[in-house]
């Protein structure tokens, strides 16, 4: 296969992306900016930025949307048909029936934009050797791994390219074994800080995060052909996977003291002891993290929240009822991230309902669990009524609508993205012990979801969690946090039924090439000599 690309228009992205950050003092001499190693850790800091950040963009909408609507999370609709139907970029992940246009899975050129500005920026400050450019080529594996984990064989953009040169798109094995020899290369140098100087960025810890996160999929990454992935491959490095963990858990810079619900609100940030890496975002400044419209209410923006909102809302998102099914734990606080039933009117400060019912037109709102479309069709069509279509479907507001939007800030959030978690490197631990690796440091599955249990208030297990209950105890734990069809993939589900998946369209049940996404259009109308993925 003859799969090549020019990545003339990434390049002359970096180039001005550079320019643009080093042309704010017009005082300075040229030589010494453009061409001088940074002397100072704030100086490599400050031109590092444009990389850190590059995926904010697909993580505040697309990418989030890309991995809860495929999974057994969420479902999406359309009003009458049409509105929030979007030429189906919704509807398509709900039903595993996206195609290559689909603007949802869209997000390839912004991850690899954002490995161009790494490669430029890493060439600038040094090269691979330098020291200095050692987060910057962490954070870079991050964007492949996202890459990879999302489309299969991407291009191995390790340096810049000339600007006529071709590449290939590279295996996903090798993909998988290029950022592994990368974060292994780079662990050392990054920093142990835990603050606010290095939230957001790169750190040991993310990497040693993003290296258990790997090491648990291998199998999913280095099978050759996603759809011929069983759970029951073999997987050679789930001792590395607890090996990672037990180098963040050492540390004794994370912990699970922050309540579940504060540590998604817009007030979170860099005081959240259990986030190990996240992507933060300001209504104002930092712009992109729209969560809350699409869930909430269609008639929400008043009243609801205590307060009126500036700005219209989607709330084309609800819960599927077979995962609203797994709030079911006694006492545990991560039920409150689901509402449905009767809505009562919330406090502004608390957040939490008041006990003053919701009323829309003289009626309390009342959210139905179960969803009936008015047509069995892709756009899934309910009607546009306020105690009708409106109210079907339980909503998630984990991530808490920020009632300080304004009007010009059109919906944007204040609420951080966590990106790795303290909790997800316990049940990572968890989940490689059931798989065969080598308990370590007196813990075992048992005692590792209790610290969750514990945490959130919820009842304790008693014996060792079956792999399947560690899958739910995961999708308790990081509903809407972009893990679900990652895990659904691993544990051998993701073609499972649910929702109108099935019901619609059928050949989800089979089609097992889904496991990846298809290469956006637009990618292969530039790169006319690559194929697109098996299936698509």
């Amino acid at each position: 296969m003859n799969m090549k690309v020019k990545y003339i228009k990434s390049f002359m992205t970096v180039a001005l992306l550079v320019l643009a950050a080093s042309c704010t003092d017009l005082d300075v001499d040229i030589k010494s900016q453009y061409t001088e190693f940074p002397d100072s850790e704030t100086a490599a800091e400050a031109k590092a930025a444009n990389a850190y950040f590059a995926m904010r963009g697909p993580l505040g909408r697309d990418y989030n949307h890309a991995q809860t609507l495929s999974s057994d999370e969420t479902m999406s609709y359309s009003f009458n048909g049409s509105d929030y139907y979007d030429n189906g970029r919704y509807n398509h992940m709900a039903l595993h029936n996206w195609t290559p246009d689909d603007a949802t899975i869209g997000y390839w050129e912004n991850f690899t934009q954002g490995i161009t500005t790494c490669n430029g920026l890493i060439a600038e400050m040094g090269g691979d050797e330098a020291a200095v450019t050692a987060p910057i080529r962490a954070v870079r594996a991050y964007y492949l791994w996202v890459l990879m984990d999302s489309y299969g064989d991407v291009p191995l953009l390790n340096r810049i390219l000339a600007e006529d040169e071709a590449i290939d798109r590279s295996p996903r094995a090798e993909i998988a074994q290029f950022i592994e020899s990368e974060l292994l290369a780079v662990i050392d140098l990054l920093s142990t800080n835990v603050d606010i100087s290095t939230y957001g960025k790169p750190t040991r810890w993310m990497a040693d995060a993003l290296l258990a996160k790997l090491y648990l999929n291998w199998a999913v990454y280095t099978c050759g052909d996603v759809a011929t992935y069983t759970p029951t491959m073999a997987n050679s490095k789930l001792n590395d996977v607890v090996k990672f963990c037990d180098d963040i858990i050492a540390s004794g810079k994370f912990d699970l003291t922050d309540s579940y619900m504060s540590k998604f609100n817009s007030e979170n940030g860099s005081h959240i002891k259990d986030f190990i890496y996240a992507m933060p975002f300001d209504r104002e400044t930092q712009q992109g993290m729209t969560y809350a419209r699409f869930w909430t209410h269609r008639n929400g923006n008043k009243e609801f929240y205590g307060v009126d909102l500036p700005s219209s809302v989607g709330g084309c998102f609800a819960v599927n009822s077979e995962f609203a099914d797994k709030f079911n734990l006694a006492g545990d606080d991560r039920n409150e991230q689901i509402i449905g039933g009767p809505l009562y009117i919330r406090s502004a400060s608390t957040y939490k309902a008041t006990t003053t019912p919701w009323m829309v037109d003289g009626k309390q709102v009342t959210l139905t669990k179960n969803i009936t479309l008015n047509k069995l069709d892709e756009t899934m069509p309910v009607d546009n009524t306020a105690h009708g279509g409106r109210s079907q479907g339980y909503r998630s507001i984990k991530f808490y609508m920020d009632l300080k939007t304004t009007a010009s800030q059109s919906r944007n959030q204040s609420n951080d993205v966590p990106i790795f978690r303290f909790a997800d490197v316990l049940l990572m631990k968890a989940e490689a012990i059931l798989r065969g690796a080598t308990a370590t440091n007196g813990d075992s599955p048992m005692s590792l979801m209790n610290q969750i249990r514990d945490y959130v208030h919820a009842p304790k297990v008693t014996s060792n969690p079956t792999l399947d209950e560690l899958l739910d105890e995961r999708a308790r734990e990081f509903a809407d946090e972009n893990w679900r069809r990652n895990d659904l993939i691993r544990f051998g589900k993701f073609e499972n039924d649910w929702g109108y998946k099935h019901i619609i369209n059928p050949s989800a049940k089979t089609e097992l090439y889904r496991r990846i996404f298809p290469v956006p259009k637009y990618i292969l109308n530039t790169n006319t000599n690559w194929s697109q993925n098996k299936g698509y």
